[in-house]
């Protein structure tokens, strides 16, 4: 009997064991996917949309993270920069989408020279006005709670958990809405969405904004988890344009179906090789996708 106890408590200590290793790994991939779809969904609206490479969007992220750092350094909390930091990310969107990508839009190569031009220059200002050292951002709660028999930190949970509510609310814009019907048109066929009167115009500079402040709502929720410079945006460039690639350009499941390869693949892998090995089979993974499903998994 004792024997039997012993080999009982054994495998429960085994199973246990498993637990502990399994549910942080799972809960990491969901924080690294939430993180990628949110930064991906921004991308894939202006990329499916407009055919621009925007090599300034991951400045949309840094955006987002030093309007964080800001306004606690004033006084302020995590929630009132997550309110604001879509508005700011929109306003330096708009400002792009007018005085640069508008007069590009035929012009594919010039926009991507245009656009990394940008981003370098949104890296010197936030370098020179903050400095180029790290600054300080915390999230709303701190701790760790006990989940599923192991302690997660408290705040990768909130980070998932609103993550799918954002998600959630472009879902039902992207679906339910007069602006979301005249997006989808447009995406499928420009010429005739301008024949059924659609503003195309409008709704490009529209999504620019759109994209531009969803990624900047990346950037408050990433801020907590990592240090914020003015070079962080760049490490979130090449994942959102494999997400997009991956999945879809333009379809929000294939933002979904990328996001869950990209940040599923690359979370199990950091367990077992360094980053940068991940990261390259992460790419290969992602080459090998697109040869056979050039559109990405799940089209628009």
């Amino acid at each position: 009997m004792q024997g039997g106890h012993s080999v009982r408590g054994r495998g429960h200590g085994t199973r246990l064991s498993k637990l502990t290793t399994i549910v942080p790994l799972v809960l990491n991939a969901l924080t690294l996917i939430s993180i990628f779809m949110i930064v991906g969904l921004g991308l894939a609206i202006i990329f499916g949309l407009m055919n621009v490479i925007n090599l300034a969007h991951g400045e949309f992220v840094t955006i987002g993270a030093f309007t964080l750092s800001f306004v606690q350094a004033m006084g302020g909390n995590y929630w009132m920069a997550l309110l604001l930091a879509p508005f700011v990310g929109a306003a330096v969107g708009y400002a792009l989408e007018r005085l640069v990508v508008q007069h590009l839009y035929t012009r594919p190569m010039a926009t991507i020279l245009a656009t990394w031009g940008v981003s370098l220059m949104i890296q010197q200002v936030l370098q020179i006005v903050f400095g180029s050292g790290p600054q300080q951002a915390s999230g709303p709660i701190e701790g760790s709670v006990e989940f599923l028999g192991t302690s997660y930190p408290a705040y990768r949970l909130l980070l998932i958990s609103f993550a799918a509510v954002i998600i959630a609310a472009i879902v039902f814009v992207f679906r339910k809405t007069r602006f979301g019907l005249d997006l989808r048109a447009v995406i499928q066929d420009r010429d005739m969405a301008e024949a059924q009167g659609i503003n195309t115009r409008r709704i490009y500079t529209i999504a620019f904004c759109a994209g531009a402040g969803i990624a900047a709502i990346a950037g408050v929720l990433i801020a907590p988890l990592t240090k914020v410079i003015a070079l962080m945006g760049a490490s979130y460039l090449a994942p959102s344009f494999f997400v997009v690639i991956v999945g879809g350009a333009g379809s929000i499941a294939g933002v979904a179906a990328g996001s869950a390869v990209v940040g599923g693949l690359e979370t199990l892998l950091n367990y077992q090789v360094p980053v940068t090995v991940s990261q390259a089979v992460v790419l290969v993974a992602a080459v090998v996708i697109v040869r056979f499903k050039p559109r990405g998994l799940i089209p628009a």
